[in-house]
């Protein structure tokens, strides 16, 4: 009988090793949505989860400000969100087209994929920003955050 609960026990633990070396190796990244990308001027909108921001949501617990690029042109405005993002950790720009950037952002340790988009809209001179979580409902503030430091780095450079 003890024998017979060691086992289970053992094939137990063996699976959550598995388990846990299985996700730690694939990570948490999930697939990139099909919605990306900006459409008749708009980003997506946020899901009713709290684990997105959006410079064009109209409800509080997403909405966040834009950055405004004026003076700068629209290629120097360009260039230097660029530059603040290259300079970010575990980031890569996956889409670039000039007037929209789609960069990856991973997490440290669970490599969770955090998909951010910024749409620079000439005609008012703003860079309209979404940044939304791939998994979970939760992002504990971390888009909110990766954002107001994307604005704290915007602000503190020299145009």
């Amino acid at each position: 009988m003890n024998r017979d609960i060691f086992m289970i026990k053992k094939r137990v633990y063996t699976l959550c090793i598995c388990f846990i070396i299985t996700l730690g190796s694939s990570g948490c990244s999930g697939v990139r949505p099909a919605t990306l990308g900006v459409k008749d001027g708009r980003l997506s909108p946020c899901p009713s989860s709290p684990n997105c921001v959006s410079s064009q949501s109209l409800d509080r617990e997403h909405a966040i400000s834009p950055l405004m690029y004026a003076p700068l042109s629209a290629s120097a405005a360009h260039d230097k969100l660029k530059k603040i993002i290259w300079g970010m950790k575990r980031t890569e720009i996956i889409t670039d087209t000039g007037t929209y950037i789609h960069a990856e952002f991973t997490s440290a340790v669970w490599r969770f994929v955090d998909d951010v988009e910024f749409f620079f809209d000439e005609s008012s001179n703003t860079i309209h920003i979404r940044s939304a979580s791939r998994l979970g409902k939760s992002d504990f503030g971390v888009n909110r955050k990766r954002i107001e430091s994307i604005r704290s780095l915007w602000n503190a450079r020299e145009h």
